[in-house]
């Protein structure tokens, strides 16, 4: 049983997030133009007045004609919060606004979160009744039993649009699937097997609501309170409760585990002990899923079992039984045939689709994404990572078709393979790429120095590349003016980070000779020039590291020009033998990903270096799971209009068509007829128009202007500029980077380290 340490924050930090730039997490934005008068007339007066006359006319028409088909509304009176209570609905809103955020990461739904100040389940339902007419589904969150049990049903019986209790349904779904893998394996019989549930809150009873509509009979499964056993003829019993009790003699849960098949825990740390696994039947299935300390650990079942299939909420386990994995994606489905609702039909489809996809053999794209280990079906793997792409397709796709089957979906889907292709372009692929590039760095840990250690932005940067496991952060400053820095963010300053300087003699005696001994001849720099450079420059330091095997990697830059870092690396490291050296930027706008190059290093390529950094850029893109598709961008397409500088251009092109590469490429062609599609009709007879992923642009000043505005006043994430060519891991980050940036760039160095066969420079 593998187990990593949780990644761990200060309180600062937590409140940094939340507040840096704009407060929240969330921001409404417009999904039409809103440049010009008649743009504005359209959109509001008078043009708004046409979609309303609609709409008076058939309340369907708000689905073609407004938000309200891809919006969800996440709905809390914060009487629940996490694992802190009733906190109050104000309190309540940095989760529903995370909520909000999961939706639209995970499953591209819109979200809004609305914080009802009330504990009246009467005056909640009321209240969600009345603004219901503008979403398409509404996410119940956060509210304690059973005011929740209350408020779901009637919302269910008075509105015609989903409506899902997360804590409750998502919980069972998961575990749903959880159990149908872990009886495969096991070779149990749903309909004989003993369940023992610990804990009596909402997912508590819609995970045995759930369990018995799976097959499982009642009287099979024994529900557990703080004041024992749920059993028949028990006095304090409310309502909801009474539907679990059965008859049995049991009063507690120690003599509730004798002999039992199944333990779900939702409950507290604690409550399962290693006595009581000891009495549970062959070959047990035990989820302790308690947050964020679980009943029982895996450590301390293993000390007693070693037949034991265990699952907990922890993502530091195997088998997290995580939400995520199906809110987001049931969401999706239910939003896109306009379901009435989530009835059972479709979450069994969902819990059935999770326990199958984790059946199935992995594939590459998958193995990538999770970090180049492909998982196998097994008691180490009984629920998809939630990071697996095929999510997004597969999920959907069953819950929707159930609804279809079950009557309650308005506008059935015809074709499902189209359908589950246009589920996987809603994925942002730059998290997919960073997941997956972490993933696999965690494995064999790098030592990466930060060489601008006191910079704040670095600093933070190289504390979470620590505190997520993805290596080994080594920073370069003053220790006295760092530590100060740690006090600042949060941590304590003997916080067990790496710390070195030129106060380093040894280590610094034997970079002055590596670097006299390269430089010599070059530069015609005596010894004590080489001291001199080591002595006052960061980025001169950290090169040596690297290039002297006191580092794997590192990432610099932050606090100085791109070219000035880079001009000092380059006295300390060549290019690798047969490659060129260049910046590419990987660039995500609303889903779709690009890669620009040269962004940072060559002013005015020649064909010949346009020709190199397209194949170079080709080879990379592979790395990263994508299949290149070159165009050679100018401001012509296809020799129109014809100037002097596209003649270079034109030439890179046929360089690589006498080359004879194995990649599609084209050019010159202007940036819009590269990305849009509406230009194929125009240019039949290239492959690339409308469907480049890679733009070779002409200089380094478009490159740098281009990906720079985009980032700036578009709704544009951009990683890099990776440095590609260089003869060690060493990545530039630009100019007041922020945290996450620098981070990325660590990752990507760490990454290369270890996949790229580096020669000695």
């Amino acid at each position: 049983m593998k187990k990593t340490k949780v990644d761990h924050y200060t309180d600062k930090e937590a409140l940094e997030f939340h507040s840096h730039k704009k407060p929240g997490k969330i921001e409404i934005v417009a999904s039409k133009n809103m440049i010009t008068k008649r743009d504005l007339a359209l959109a509001y007066s008078p043009g708004v007045a046409v979609p309303v006359k609609k709409i008076s006319e058939n309340p369907e028409a708000a689905y073609d004609y407004t938000s309200k088909g891809n919006l969800v509304a996440v709905i809390s009176n914060g009487s629940a919060i996490l694992g802190l209570g009733d906190l109050g609905a104000l309190a309540s809103k940095p989760v529903m606004e995370g909520k909000a955020v999961l939706f639209k990461r995970f499953a591209d739904i819109d979200s809004i979160d609305l914080e009802i100040d009330s504990k009246n389940p009467d005056e909640i339902v009321n209240s969600v009744k009345n603004f219901a007419p503008s979403f398409g589904g509404i996410n119940l969150e956060d509210i304690a039993a059973p005011e929740c049990f209350i408020i779901e049903e009637k919302l269910k019986e008075i509105l015609d649009i989903p409506v899902f209790h997360d804590d409750q349904h998502g919980t069972a779904i998961i575990s749903t699937a959880a159990l149908i893998n872990a009886l495969d394996i096991n070779k149990k019989s749903v309909n004989k097997i003993k369940i023992v549930i610990n804990g009596a809150g909402a997912s508590a009873m819609a995970c045995a609501n759930l369990f018995k509509r799976s097959g499982v009979p009642q009287k099979n499964i024994t529900m557990v309170d703080r004041k024992g056993v749920i059993y028949r003829g028990r006095k304090d019993l409310n309502q909801w409760k009474s539907e679990h009790a059965i008859d049995t003699k049991n009063r507690t849960l120690d003599e509730a585990i004798s002999g039992a098949d199944v333990f779900l825990g939702l409950s507290a740390k604690g409550a399962l002990t290693k006595s009581m696994v000891k009495k549970m039947s062959k070959n047990p299935i035990i989820f302790a899923c308690a947050n964020p300390d679980p009943e029982i650990t895996p450590e301390e079942i293993e000390e007693v079992r070693d037949d034991a299939i265990i699952a907990t909420g922890r993502s530091d386990y195997p088998n997290q039984v995580n939400n995520l994995i199906g809110f987001p994606y049931i969401f999706r489905g239910a939003l896109d045939v306009r379901s009435k609702i989530i009835n059972e039909e479709m979450k069994v489809a969902a819990a059935n689709a999770i326990a199958k996809l984790a059946r199935e053999d992995v594939p590459d794209e998958v193995v990538a994404a999770m970090g180049g280990e492909r998982p196998h079906y097994g008691k180490e793997y009984i629920i998809p990572s939630t990071f697996d792409p095929r999510l997004i397709s597969i999920i959907p796709a069953a819950v929707a078709k159930a609804a279809m089957d079950s009557g309650v979906a308005r506008k059935p889907i015809e074709n499902f393979e189209i359908y589950q292709e246009q589920l996987k372009q809603r994925l942002d692929p730059t998290v997919t790429i960073m997941q997956g590039i972490n993933n696999y760095i965690k494995k064999n840990k790098k030592k990466i120095v930060f060489a601008d250690g006191e910079d704040e932005n670095t600093l933070k940067a190289a504390i979470a590349f620590k505190n997520s496991k993805l290596g080994v952060p080594i920073l370069v400053g003053k220790e006295e003016k760092i530590k100060e820095q740690i006090k600042k963010i949060g941590y304590n300053d003997n916080f067990d980070i790496e710390i070195v300087n030129s106060k380093d003699t040894q280590k610094r005696e034997r970079y002055v000779k590596y670097l006299f001994k390269k430089l010599q001849r070059e530069q015609g720099l005596l010894e004590w020039d080489c001291d001199r450079l080591i002595r006052n420059d960061r980025v001169i330091w950290t090169s040596c590291m690297v290039a002297c095997g006191d580092a794997d990697g590192a990432v610099t830059g932050n606090t100085r020009r791109f070219g000035a870092s880079l001009e000092k690396i380059k006295q300390v490291v060549k290019e690798r033998e047969g490659e060129i050296m260049f910046g590419l930027n990987l660039v995500v706008h609303k889903g779709k990903t690009i890669f620009v190059g040269d962004t940072s290093v060559h002013e005015y390529p020649n064909s010949q270096q346009l020709a190199e950094i397209a194949i170079s850029s080709a080879r990379v893109v592979r790395l990263f799971g994508f299949d290149p598709k070159i165009a050679f961008i100018s401001h012509s397409t296809f020799g129109q209009p014809s100037t002097t500088r596209t003649k270079h251009i034109k030439d890179a092109v046929q360089i690589l068509k006498d080359k004879n590469v194995n990649f599609e490429f084209d050019g010159d062609m202007q940036p819009d007829v590269a990305l849009d599609k509406e230009y194929k009709s125009l240019y039949p007879f290239s492959n690339i128009v409308g469907n480049a992923n890679i733009l070779i642009m002409p200089g380094q000043h478009s490159a740098a202007i281009s990906y720079k505005m985009m980032k700036t006043l578009g709704d544009t994430k951009v990683i890099g500029p990776l440095l590609i060519g260089l003869g060690l891991p060493i990545e530039i980050a630009p100019l007041r980077s922020s945290t996450s940036e620098i981070l990325n760039l660590a990752s990507i160095a760490a990454y290369s380290a270890d996949i790229i066969n580096y020669k000695k420079n």
